[in-house]
C-alpha cells in the first residue's frame, strides 16, 4: 500500500502498545459502565494519540489521515470499540481545523490533543436521522449570544464531551440553507443536560448518548464559519472522512474476525479432525479471505486518494457501503463456524457480531449510500 511509509510503521508500534495497555483489559469494565474511563483520553493525549492529524500549531500530531487510519486499525486489533477516539480525532478536530477561526482553533484544539476536552458532534435527532434538512433543533441570535434549543440522540462521546458541535438551524424557515454548526462547552452551561447512555445492542462500553438543550446560552462567537447558513454544506464536505473512518475500522474488525476464526477452526475438532478439515470451513474461509483482501485493495486505494485530497463524496459513499456490508456478511460467517460457542458473549466472535451491525447504520445507511452513488450514473 502506498500510504503506509517506515514513518507509520514506527507510529504503530506506539498505537499498538497503547491499545494493548490500555484498551483491552478494560474492555468487560468498561462495557459495564456504558463508558471508558475519563483518564483514558488524558493518557492518549500524553503520548500523542490524539488529535494526530491536526497541525503542531495547534497541538496536534502535525500528521495525516495515515496516522489516524493506523491508531483506529490498532484500536480494532485491541479488540475495542468502547474509545470514541475516531469521532474525537477525525471529525469534531477536522470541523473546527476545517471552518474555525483562528482564535477557535487555539481556543479548543489544544485541549482536545491533551485530552482535556473530549469532542462530539450532535446531528441526529429523535425524529430525525439522515435527513438532516429537516433537524429541529434551534440556535437563534439573540444579541451577542446564541440561544440553543432542542434534543438530539445517539451521540457518540456524549457522555463525557466537554466540547459539542451542534447542528442547529438559525434559520427555522429554511431547510438546508437555514443550518448552522454552534459549538457548545458543556462545562457548566445552564440548560444543558445529558440523558441516558444508550442500552445497545453493541459496542457496549461506547458512552452513545442523548443530549438536551432548553435555552442553552452561547456566544455569538461559538458559530463555526463566516456566517449562518453554512452548516450543511460544511457536513457535507466532512462527511466523505467520516464514511473513511468508517470503512477503516470495517476492514480491520473484518480482517480480525477471520483470523480469530481461522486459529479456532484449526484448533477444534469434530469428528475426530479439526474443524478446518471440512470443506465446507476452508470454502467458507477463503471467500471471506477473499472479501478481506479486495475491501483491502480498495480501501487503500480511497486512503491514497484521500491523503492526495481527490477522495469525492461518491468514492467515500462507495467505500463506506462495500466495507461494512462485507463486513457483516464475513462475521456472520464466522460466527457460524464456531457454532454454540459463537453465540456466547465470552467469546470475541459474538461481540464482533454485534457490533458489526451498526456500521451499516451510523454515518448513512447503505440505502443512504446507494442514493448518493446513483446520482453520479
Amino acid at each position: 500500500m502506498s500510504w503506509l511509509d517506515e514513518d507509520l510503521t514506527a507510529f504503530r508500534e506506539l498505537a499498538r502498545s497503547f491499545c494493548e495497555k490500555e484498551l483491552t483489559p478494560n474492555a468487560e469494565r468498561w462495557a459495564e459502565a456504558k463508558q471508558v474511563d475519563r483518564e483514558l483520553w488524558n493518557k492518549a493525549g500524553s503520548v500523542g494519540l490524539l488529535c494526530l492529524s491536526i497541525p503542531e500549531e495547534y497541538g496536534g500530531g502535525g500528521g495525516t489521515f495515515a496516522h489516524e487510519t493506523v491508531l483506529l486499525q490498532e484500536q480494532a486489533r485491541a479488540m475495542d470499540d468502547a474509545w470514541g477516539v475516531a469521532v474525537h480525532n477525525g471529525i469534531v478536530a477536522h470541523y473546527l481545523r476545517a471552518y474555525g477561526t483562528q482564535e477557535q482553533k487555539q481556543r479548543w484544539l489544544p485541549g482536545m490533543a491533551s485530552g482535556e476536552l473530549v469532542g462530539a458532534i450532535a446531528m441526529t435527532e429523535p425524529g430525525t436521522g439522515s435527513d438532516l434538512q429537516s433537524i429541529k433543533t434551534k440556535a437563534i441570535r439573540t444579541g451577542d449570544s446564541y440561544v440553543v434549543n432542542g434534543s438530539k440522540t445517539f451521540i457518540t462521546n456524549g457522555a463525557q464531551a466537554d466540547l459539542v458541535i451542534v447542528a442547529a438551524k438559525t434559520n427555522p424557515e429554511e431547510k438546508a440553507a437555514g443550518i448552522s454548526l454552534v459549538v457548545v462547552e458543556t462545562e457548566g452551561t445552564q440548560g444543558f443536560r445529558r440523558g441516558r447512555v444508550l442500552d445497545k445492542i453493541g459496542m457496549k462500553g461506547q458512552d452513545t448518548a442523548e443530549l438536551f438543550f432548553d435555552n442553552v446560552t452561547i456566544p455569538a462567537e461559538n458559530l463555526l464559519g463566516t456566517q449562518e447558513g453554512q452548516g450543511f454544506i460544511q457536513l457535507m464536505q466532512q462527511l466523505p472522512q467520516e464514511r473513511l473512518l468508517i470503512a477503516v475500522t470495517a476492514v480491520a474488525a473484518m480482517d480480525l474476525a477471520v483470523q480469530q476464526t481461522l486459529q479456532y477452526t484449526k484448533e477444534r475438532s469434530a469428528f475426530g479432525r479439526p474443524i478446518f478439515g471440512f470443506q465446507n470451513t476452508k470454502f467458507t474461509l477463503a471467500d471471506a479471505a477473499t472479501e478481506v483482501a479486495v475491501s483491502k485493495a480498495f480501501l487503500d486505494q480511497c486512503i491514497d486518494r484521500h491523503l492526495e485530497g481527490e477522495l469525492d463524496v461518491t468514492g467515500a459513499a462507495m467505500a463506506k457501503m462495500w466495507t461494512t456490508e462485507r463486513l457483516n456478511k464475513v462475521v456472520d460467517n464466522c460466527l457460524q463456524l464456531f457454532g454454540g460457542y459463537g453465540f456466547m458473549n465470552e467469546y470475541p466472535i459474538a461481540k464482533a457480531w454485534t457490533a458489526a451491525r451498526v456500521q451499516r447504520i451510523f454515518g448513512g445507511t447503505t440505502e443512504i449510500m446507494k442514493e448518493i452513488i446513483a446520482r453520479t450514473l
